[in-house]
């Protein structure tokens, strides 16, 4: 933990006379009206740039492939990452096989959950929970609990995926003996209208936020790679360290640093109200000390 202490163009302009309002830009997309909301209460002037689209996989014989092996009594062991995503899996599963019988087979199966939203949609569902990950929700702790449930050796196992794959998890899994069939429900792409996260970028570089938020790795690398487009990364970069940076937890946090980013701020808790809470309760005086350094 480093600190415990949709540019749908926000209507609110950023303006550098107000020295007690933090001007922080954030890069949620889906959450982008409540992120906005959250900072504004706590007295921050917000910047909402969305940087990333979920694309559903229309054709996904992948998701029908293990439709049938689930039903056929295949797998031992299923995990859930995300919410959302276990949502969109039974959607696409739906239109090929009945309901009833894909809540039935994974209720069958030993059923993990990465953190507390797919908990809540299983339940929802009147499917069991053998065990969920807890806080901060990693990838970390998530196989830490698959350690705890037993030896995985030649364990056949389903890992509902969401957005982009955790190669690192694949590759402890397959270290463990596991046999491990991966199953995809989205894709990130790029906004379709880049010009609020063109513009954020071309802001930052001009110095004129104080705090950047984070609230997922998969940001960190559409901003870059679009102000890599625009001929802005190093800039971009140089000017980012300079901000408060804010991450919502573990992993967005080793992907920033992994990008040159060096985060100063991450809540105990990985919520988006935590998180705006810390950057600004905490942020002045590390917004003073970096434009202090900065300045020499």
């Amino acid at each position: 933990m480093l600190g415990t202490a949709n540019v749908q163009s926000s209507s609110h302009p950023v303006s550098r006379d107000d020295t007690d309002s933090l001007k922080i830009c954030s890069f949620e997309s889906r959450r982008g009206e409540e992120m906005a909301s959250l900072i504004e209460r706590m007295g921050g002037l917000a910047t909402i740039a969305p940087s990333m689209r979920e694309i559903p996989l229309g054709e996904n014989p992948e998701a029908f492939r293990f439709g049938e092996r689930l039903l056929n009594h295949e797998f031992r062991l299923m995990v859930f990452l995300t919410g959302v995503g276990a949502r969109a899996l039974l959607e696409v599963l739906e239109t090929r096989f009945p309901r009833e019988e894909i809540l039935a087979a994974w209720d069958r199966c030993v059923t993990i959950v990465r953190g507390p939203k797919p908990h809540a949609v299983l339940r929802e569902w009147g499917v069991h929970v053998d065990a969920r990950a807890p806080e901060p929700n990693t990838w970390r702790e998530l196989l830490s609990i698959l350690d705890d449930w037993g030896a995985l050796q030649s364990v056949s196992m389903a890992v509902q995926e969401y957005g982009q794959p955790n190669e690192l998890l694949y590759k402890e899994l397959q270290q463990r003996g596991a046999m491990v069939t991966r199953v995809p429900v989205y894709r990130w792409a790029l906004p379709e209208d880049l010009n609020p996260l063109e513009h954020a970028i071309r802001t930052c570089v001009q110095g004129e936020f104080d705090a950047l938020l984070w609230t997922s790795a998969q940001q960190v690398h559409h901003v870059l790679e679009v102000a890599d487009r625009m001929g802005l990364k190093t800039p971009f970069l140089q000017a980012a360290n300079r901000c408060v940076i804010g991450s919502i937890g573990p992993t967005a946090t080793e992907t920033l640093i992994e990008q040159g980013l060096a985060p100063d701020l991450e809540p105990e808790h990985p919520k988006m109200g935590p998180l705006v809470k810390l950057v600004c309760e905490a942020g002045l005086p590390i917004v003073a000390r970096k434009q202090l350094i900065s300045k020499d």
